[in-house]
């Protein structure tokens, strides 16, 4: 689960995580979708690129 905001200056970053996921996934370059996403802030950048999604490993401790 991508924060909301950035930690640092408060941007609005979550709902760029969808579309960023799916482009690098594609095979983009991260440097360039976070360019065309409009995530100029170093902040923000390092928000998305360093976030690692855990919930769908998470999930299997809490269904029992």
């Amino acid at each position: 689960m991508i924060p909301v905001r950035c930690f640092s200056c408060g941007q609005v970053i979550g709902d760029k995580w969808e579309k960023f996921k799916a482009r690098v996934d594609a095979g983009d370059d991260p440097e360039k979708v976070l360019d065309e996403l409009g995530v100029k802030r170093y902040c923000c950048r390092r928000m998305l690129i360093g976030h690692v999604d855990l919930i769908d490993e998470i999930i299997e401790y809490g269904r029992k």
